[in-house]
């Protein structure tokens, strides 16, 4: 079984962000970046089952040069190989378009990423891509187990679970508790120096490019309101005229 996880290069979650350019521009000075959170939770599935039945898990990332460290720590945690798309990730249909013409190459039985990454959260891209190569995409996944060519899953929906049956291949946005995510090891992090890294350069996608017009960060929280237990119609009128909830 081939198996192609896409991963994202995002700012940590503990991250501080700022803005430069007037506001145009993030400020990655300083900012460590790490695999998307909910693509780790993929790879950590890929590579459980390149443990169980000896499958290949390739690692996809379209990134400039400056997402190699991150595309190398996925290759310590376990994937056999990557390929780096050289071009900035402008926004999700570009990406989709990207990762849809690898899939197409290479034949993949599997096709697994995050249900979203953690920077923009569009939530978008797998769905995108199956349209662009005519397979089935199924989101958010949070079990996945595969039997020759049956695939059976179960995803998250409003009010509980949705258990699904589909034939391989197919698309697949991940979150928890699929699998565990993985620590790299010190002989994962050696070997990681040595497996390939392949850098093609992209497609050319005939859509718009949307334009950044300003970023801004949310408004800091304000002070904690206390309103006695008694005092019903006040809490009423805060949360309807202040906070807007009703």
């Amino acid at each position: 079984m081939k198996i192609l996880v896409c991963i994202t290069h995002v700012p940590d979650t503990t991250a501080k962000i700022s803005f430069t350019d007037d506001g145009t521009k993030f400020n990655e000075e300083g900012i460590q970046f790490i695999i998307g959170p909910y693509d780790d939770y993929a790879l950590a599935k890929a590579v459980e089952m390149k443990e169980q039945t000896g499958a290949t898990v390739t690692v996809l990332n379209v990134g400039e040069a400056k997402t190699e460290p991150t595309i190398r720590k996925a290759l310590a945690i376990g994937a056999d190989d990557a390929i780096r798309v050289n071009a900035e990730p402008v926004d999700a249909m570009f990406v989709a378009h990207q990762i849809a013409a690898i899939v197409k190459e290479g034949d993949y039985d599997l096709i697994l990423m995050g249900r979203e990454s953690i920077d923009y959260n569009s939530g978008v891209v797998h769905g995108l891509v199956g349209s662009l190569v005519d397979l089935p995409s199924f989101s958010p996944v949070m079990t996945l187990d595969v039997d020759g060519s049956k695939v059976k899953m179960a995803r998250e929906i409003e009010g509980g679970k949705e258990y699904l049956e589909a034939e391989l291949p197919l698309i697949a946005g991940c979150q928890e508790p699929i699998a565990e995510w993985k620590i790299p090891n010190m002989r994962g992090i050696m070997t990681a120096r040595s497996k390939p890294l392949k850098v093609v350069e992209p497609v050319p996608v005939d859509v718009p490019v949307p334009e950044v017009v300003s970023y801004e960060n949310l408004p800091e929280k304000g002070a904690v309101k206390l309103i006695d237990p008694e005092n019903a119609e006040e809490l009423i009128d805060l949360l309807k005229n202040e906070a807007k909830v009703l």
